[in-house]
């Protein structure tokens, strides 16, 4: 047994890539999974939530995928949304390199691009953030996280996360709210909560 998480930036256990094939928006998604990043062969529980709760973001043109893993929820929009970039970020290259790849493959390489968090340009901003958050990072990491990647919202602009409800989503919700961030709940399946989550005039 290894005690490594999917958030480790360079995981050491032996890399076997697995196919994965989701129908995301009414476009079936061929993609390549691997061990060492998270959902490994599968469509996880919470982002299948998030995927069938909400509707892609069609006016957004910069989108975030905000820890990206193999890349699912970047790459469905992307292929869902022509008009639309994606920045896919993770700690984990494994999971960059995997998501990469599955660009190619759907053929969105020239609108997505999977990164480091530190390779963001430091004044990149995003008409939409979407996120099946670290959670298990610990409360203080992911508070951490996230204030440094919502001040990138536009005005306008929102991010939708799916949070499980065991996992602290209300608490995170008003959390949020108090942070400058008024967050509602969209959705709650299997467990799970969907949230959005708005800029207010002064953050």
């Amino acid at each position: 047994m290894t005690d490594e998480h999917y958030f480790t930036a360079d995981p050491s256990v032996p890399f076997q890539r697995v196919p994965v094939r989701v129908d995301v928006w009414g476009h079936w998604l061929e993609m390549t999974t691997g061990s060492g990043v998270f959902a490994r062969g599968r469509l996880d529980v919470g982002t299948g939530v998030l995927l069938r709760a909400v509707p892609p973001p069609t006016q957004a043109r910069e989108v975030l995928d905000l820890g990206c893993g193999y890349g699912v929820i970047g790459l469905a929009i992307a292929v869902a949304c022509p008009g639309a970039r994606v920045t896919a970020v993770d700690v984990n290259e494994r999971a960059l390199l995997l998501a990469n790849e599955n660009a190619e493959a759907l053929g969105v390489a020239d609108r997505f691009r999977a990164m480091l968090p530190d390779q963001v340009a430091a004044d990149a901003s995003y008409d939409a953030i979407w996120s099946n958050p670290p959670i298990r990072i610990g409360k203080e990491a992911l508070h951490e996280l996230l204030l440094r990647w919502l001040p990138r919202l536009t005005p306008d602009g929102g991010a939708t996360m799916v949070v499980g409800k065991n996992l602290g989503a209300d608490s995170l919700a008003q959390w949020l709210g108090e942070s400058g961030y008024p967050t509602t709940k969209l959705a709650s399946a299997k467990g799970f909560r969907v949230l959005q989550t708005q800029r207010e005039a002064s953050a």
